[in-house]
């Protein structure tokens, strides 16, 4: 069986797939951390979506695999399978969209890397997680993820901000031809509905997975129902 290839999202890391275990069975999972982030926070940050791309391509030792992109993580994916389309067999796009610029947004990224440089990597680590999760601070996931997130840097934080708002996928989504998952929480703070529909209707032939009464960590707050709905997307012939 292919690997599934799990990319985290904005201020993430492998950590954050603690929860997602059960999608070993039968399949190796292969959970990246991007440069700035997680366990590769000493990194040099990059500060475009497609030099990551080409970066965690060039780390995966399978020529093909099953991918999943989380949220900024998303919009690595998509250009993954633009640059690599013969190596993506399935592609899952979760809590994501095809544009940088996050209308309808908590806040919009230039306050956000503002409030950054002022508050500190830390406490924006921490404020920006607590939007990920429908109870905020008090989800239990919360301080996990939290801790995961504040081993992000400052310069990763301004690096990744600065790739969302200079990116757009919305010229190549009619070409993906992989099977693709459109995978929402229909409480997310960070992609509006209108981002997820785009994606949805504009790749030819995608599916559309909505959990109710998520934010935008859904494999964190429903992680048996999320993971249950990748295996059946995964596994269907």
């Amino acid at each position: 069986m292919r690997p599934l290839v799990l990319v985290h999202g904005f201020m993430g890391g492998s950590d954050q797939w603690a929860l997602q275990a059960p999608l070993s069975e039968g399949r190796v999972l292969i959970t990246v951390d991007l440069p700035g982030f997680g366990k590769n926070s000493q990194m040099p940050p990059i500060n475009t979506i497609k030099g990551v791309a080409e970066r965690v391509l060039a780390e995966i030792a399978h020529q093909e695999f099953d991918l999943l992109g989380h949220s900024m993580g998303g919009m690595i994916v998509q250009e993954m399978i633009r640059l690599a389309p013969d190596r993506v067999c399935k592609l899952v796009l979760y809590g994501t969209g095809a544009t940088g610029e996050l209308p309808g947004r908590f806040e919009p990224i230039e306050t956000s890397m503002q409030r950054a440089r002022t508050e500190g990597a830390r406490h924006t680590a921490r404020r920006i997680a607590a939007t990920w999760f429908r109870k905020r601070e008090f989800a239990p996931e919360y301080p996990a993820c939290a801790a995961i997130a504040e081993q992000a840097t400052l310069a990763a934080i301004i690096a990744g901000l600065d790739a969302m708002r200079g990116w757009s996928g919305l010229d190549h989504l009619a070409h993906i031809a992989a099977p693709a998952l459109v995978h929402w929480g229909d409480g997310d703070r960070t992609y509006e509905w209108s981002q997820i529909e785009t994606l949805w209707r504009r790749i030819p032939g995608s599916n559309l997975a909505v959990v109710p009464a998520c934010a935008h960590a859904v494999h964190l707050e429903r992680p048996r129902q999320f993971n249950a709905l990748i295996v059946d997307f995964l596994d269907e012939s």
